[in-house]
């Protein structure tokens, strides 16, 4: 079995990167965090599922609701509409980011790409102001928009992190990348929580609908706007084959991701990292998707209690991201990641646990959360950042964001079928251990140094 693909046309040299250049690439964490959080993590559940369940027959307002509406002609529950949804749009990913990244790959002009995506994921999230009464139907498509543009760009992001850093150099990197994003994501995300506390009316549950709607397209005006400054501050380090590349970006793009297919064999190590990665990671993006919507359908907590719950999370994985950093560079990412997913084990089980109606063990779970968050994420970014032939960044990123910010296929689907079968949210919870605990088998079946080096790279002085 051969350890490397040797390339066509050799790598040019690639400068260093500038101070700048790696502040403009943290602020783009910073700007898209702002989906993540405010949308994906606290608004977009709740709203998107009181929207079903309006169009299901139910009663602003009601305790429960056991309507079912029909998208497509399907069947489904109002409280499985939006994992399904989740489910749907990673399925899209799976076609849509590979040939994203290979794209970019053979792109001279990455930014370009980085600017589509992300100002299209934007303007699909500040379009939710237009998702009004029983218009469940057009919330779907606006979310299945947003969030595959959202990938698409944090696949051209991601893509630039090899070239801001050596390999001692990354996890540090990409922590402080995480870190940034999560105060950005936390800071508007407070600037929320203001609004819906001042703003909301007891009693009036379509003045607390029209809050979380006018707070996801906030969401949309903070990413687009803080955009701008990773678009003037990153620069462009295109590839051989880029360089060297035919006119038509797009077909050639389409080829390279077909070579790529088939020379993927060549580093089956980097692949079942990647296998172990799409585990254990799509329990952790359940977890912060489904988070609101089990606080609120199952726990019963108001919506500022979860809102709180989440700001805690952004400003606490701020540290946690740099302290697992620091631990990292004591003990090697690979363990420190290790680790992370042992602490995300015991988080499923104190929040099946949980109690209803009680709002601070939920806070002190969610402190548990992200203390663990970013960390875990984070060096999962630089550890297989080790693993991509030089060159393909963009294409290997694009199979690394099926399950990266927001995305995740496997546990909403199973969420969302045991809610079905069960009309339990705790038992659907409980369905997500199985992902961390073969996620950490698999990871801690990866013999990094040699995959790295099969990879043609140089590893870190500590794994």
């Amino acid at each position: 079995m051969a350890d490397t693909v040797t390339p066509a046309v050799a790598e040019p040299a690639r400068p260093g990167s500038t101070r700048r250049e790696r502040t403009g690439w943290y602020f783009y964490d910073w700007a898209n965090s702002a989906f993540q959080t405010t949308v994906i993590t606290v608004f977009l559940g709740p709203f998107l599922t009181t929207v079903t369940e309006l169009a299901a027959g139910c009663e602003l307002g009601a305790d429960s609701c056991d309507g079912v509406v029909h998208p497509l002609g399907i069947r489904v529950a109002a409280g499985s509409y939006y994992p399904y949804l989740i489910s749907l749009s990673v399925f899209l990913t799976v076609f849509v980011l590979p040939v994203i990244g290979a794209i970019a790959d053979r792109s001279v002009h990455k930014k370009r790409l980085l600017a589509a995506a992300a100002f299209t994921g934007a303007g699909a999230t500040i379009a939710f102001a237009l998702v009004t009464g029983e218009r469940y139907l057009l919330g779907g498509a606006l979310f299945l928009i947003a969030n595959i543009s959202f990938g698409a760009a944090v696949v051209v992001y991601n893509s630039f992190l090899p070239q801001l850093g050596g390999p001692d150099d990354r996890d540090g990197i990409s922590s402080r990348g995480w870190a940034i994003g999560y105060l950005g994501g936390g800071l508007l995300l407070a600037l929320n929580l203001v609004a819906v506390t001042m703003l909301s009316e007891e009693g009036n549950a379509q003045r607390t609908l029209d809050l979380a709607r006018w707070s996801i397209v906030s969401a949309g005006v903070w990413w687009a706007a803080f955009t701008l400054l990773p678009l003037r501050w990153l620069r462009e380090h295109p590839t051989a084959a880029a360089l060297h590349g035919g006119a038509n970006v797009l077909t050639d793009g389409f080829r390279q991701l077909g070579r790529t297919l088939r020379e993927i064999k060549a580093y089956p190590l980097t692949l079942f990292f990647l296998l172990a990665f799409l585990v254990f990671n799509d329990g952790i993006q359940t977890v912060i998707t489904l988070a609101s919507q089990y606080g609120t359908e199952e726990l019963r907590l108001e919506q500022s209690t979860l809102i709180v719950t989440i700001l805690l999370v952004q400003f606490l994985a701020f540290g946690g991201a740099l302290a697992l950093g620091a631990l990292a560079r004591r003990i090697g990412a690979w363990k420190t990641v290790l680790l992370s997913l042992v602490l995300w084990t015991g988080v499923i089980i104190a929040a099946f646990r949980l109690p209803a109606e009680a709002p601070v063990p939920f806070m002190i779970l969610g402190g548990c959360i992200g203390l663990v968050l970013g960390g875990s994420q984070a060096l999962s970014r630089s550890l297989f950042s080790q693993l991509i032939p030089a060159g393909k960044e963009g294409e290997y990123y694009g199979f690394y964001e099926i399950s990266d910010k927001g995305t995740s296929w496997l546990g909403p689907l199973a969420f969302g079928l045991v809610f079905q079968l069960t009309s339990s949210y705790r038992v659907g919870l409980v369905s997500l251990l199985i992902f961390f605990v073969v996620g950490f088998a698999l990871l801690a079946a990866v013999p990094m140094r040699r995959a790295i080096i099969a990879a043609g790279n140089t590893p870190p002085r500590v794994l």
